[in-house]
């Protein structure tokens, strides 16, 4: 009998970790004091590992269109494959915000480049940042990085022409640069760890991707500069979340 219990308490554990946490989207809401002339709703999207409109990204378009962000912006892993781009297209038309989608690459766009990218993303009517800064609106900037695990981010150029006094966010994919972004930017986006995506109770994480740092989850701050890390909505490696319920975030900088 005993034995009877643990195996369907395994079979129980491993359906839940399967079928049901990965797409059981959690919603957070965070506001955060900046200089802009009104409020500014950002959707931070992260590690999609998307293949195409499925059952967890119609989720998350229906999320979108109840909270009508003014910005949404990806920070990387939005396929695990080359052949995923086809899927990754069809998402990224389907999201929309007044102020833009933004999207800058992760390890996995690194490993599995996008041919043609720039026309690729253009196509989709999507933003693409690498290294380089752009201005959504007037009261401030956002500075795309490429990945620090397997890209070669380069902070200096894409703050060229930045105002020193403007307000900055920065977005990138592996957290760990935000040692090197620190004090060089106000607010800043990353994603790649998951969460550490399976979980357990008094221990954490079981695992984390190389470039984690220090950042697994949640809020960080350092000279001046804040860091929110998603868990990301997607999955790499094993199909499975456990106690690390894929994540949209919205933060909304006020004055």
């Amino acid at each position: 009998m005993i034995a009877i219990f643990f195996a369907l308490a395994g079979l129980a554990l491993y359906v839940y970790a399967s079928h049901v946490e990965p797409y059981w989207l959690q919603v957070s809401h965070h506001r955060v004091g900046a200089p802009v002339s009104s409020p500014l709703k950002i959707a931070h999207l992260s590690d999609l590992h998307t293949d195409g409109l499925n059952r967890r990204e119609r989720a998350l378009i229906e999320i979108l269109d109840r909270e009508k962000p003014d910005l949404i912006v990806i920070t990387g892993d939005s396929i695990s494959t080359t052949e995923g781009k086809e899927g990754f297209f069809q998402v990224l038309q389907a999201l929309r915000a007044p102020l833009g989608v933004w999207v800058v690459r992760g390890n996995h766009e690194n490993w599995n480049p996008i041919p043609n990218e720039r026309d690729f993303y253009n196509s989709a009517g999507v933003n693409f940042l690498l290294n380089e800064s752009r201005k959504p609106r007037e009261d401030f900037w956002l500075v795309g990085l490429d990945d620090a695990f397997a890209g070669s981010p380069n902070l200096d150029r894409a703050l060229a022409g930045v105002p020193e006094a403007d307000y900055r966010i920065a977005l990138f994919h592996s957290p760990d640069f935000f040692d090197r972004a620190a004090g060089h930017c106000d607010l800043a986006l990353a994603g790649h760890t998951h969460g550490g995506q399976v979980r357990l109770p008094f221990y954490g994480a079981i695992w984390l991707p190389p470039h984690s740092g220090n950042y697994v989850e949640g809020w960080f701050e350092r000279d001046g500069s804040r860091l929110y890390v998603s868990r990301g909505v997607g999955t790499s490696a094993l199909s499975l979340r456990f106690l690390c319920r894929p994540e949209v975030a919205f933060i909304t900088l006020e004055n």
